[in-house]
């Protein structure tokens, strides 16, 4: 008696003082676990989970006390607004140094591919003094002959160059290409001391001429070859070119640093021919200076 009273306890009854003596005939374990299980899977369904999102969001936006579900639309703005801003600031100042180490590469290799050009030329037809030629193409009457200078150039210099095409022009100068996108054009068709090499992209170049821009020490480059010759006056004016290769323009330089910047005529500077800008460059190891006047390209 004693232990059917404690069974129906067990299940729910009130024992002999309860009105609901008798069993509950609709007990069952197995009932009393799906119920366990459908209340927890409830509370972790989808439907129930985006409810409760909304409600968060909903309080996370008057108080902030809720949860960290996303930003607001403002914070959003704001941080786009940041990244713009900074990347103004530091774009410009990185597409300038990646200018600079291109042009610095190409200005050092080429100086060393046309010297190593010239000593081969040397060994092959003696003393860059002897086959040395300053020629022109324009005769006395004004006439256009380049064939002299092309033979003279397609001799001494063109067999020891990697040229993937040559460029003719009407007055008599050329260009010729080389495979990294380089160019080396003869400057006068009165002279072969004077040359001007593109680091890059040579039409590009050529249009800030015709923007009314000085493209001098900034795309284009002047070089000299001049290994025999000595002015008439008193200072030489190709002290720093005779028995010298193919060298940056230095023409009338007395040897001042500065005079490279300021002087009248060849001085690297907004009013002047800026032909000296390739020296300052060389004599820097071929590094472009923080007080360079001119942002160079490519």
């Amino acid at each position: 008696m004693q232990n059917t009273i404690i069974a129906s306890k067990l299940r729910g009854g009130g024992g002999t003082d309860s009105p609901n003596y008798a069993p509950d005939k609709s007990f069952s374990w197995s009932v009393l676990w799906n119920k366990k299980c459908s209340a927890f899977f409830k509370a972790f369904s989808i439907t129930d989970t985006f409810r409760r999102f909304k409600i968060c969001h909903s309080e996370f936006r008057h108080s902030r006390g809720c949860c960290n579900y996303a930003f607001t639309l403002a914070e959003v703005l704001i941080t786009l607004g940041i990244i713009g801003i900074v990347a103004a600031m530091t774009l410009p100042a990185l597409i300038q140094k990646n200018n600079n180490q291109v042009v610095e590469a190409r200005l050092k290799k080429f100086y060393s591919v046309m010297n190593q050009a010239i000593i081969q030329a040397e060994a092959d037809y003696g003393d860059k003094k002897d086959w040395f030629e300053d020629l022109s193409m324009v005769d006395e009457e004004g006439n256009i002959d380049s064939s002299k200078v092309e033979d003279w150039f397609n001799k001494y210099f063109a067999p020891y160059l990697k040229i993937i095409k040559t460029e003719k022009f009407a007055d008599g100068t050329f260009i010729v290409y080389f495979p990294d996108g380089s160019a080396l054009e003869l400057l006068l068709n009165t002279s072969t001391r004077d040359w001007d090499f593109y680091p890059g992209n040579i039409q590009k170049c050529k249009q800030k001429e015709k923007n009314n821009e000085t493209a001098t020490g900034i795309c284009r480059f002047t070089f000299l070859f001049n290994p025999a010759r000595k002015s008439n006056s008193g200072l030489s004016s190709w002290t720093y070119h005779l028995n010298k290769g193919l060298e940056p323009f230095k023409t009338d330089w007395d040897g001042d640093i500065q005079k490279l910047y300021t002087h009248s005529q060849f001085g690297c500077n907004a009013s002047a021919g800026r032909y000296y800008c390739t020296a300052i460059i060389q004599m820097n190891g071929w590094k472009i200076p923080d007080n360079y006047p001119f942002k160079v390209s490519y």
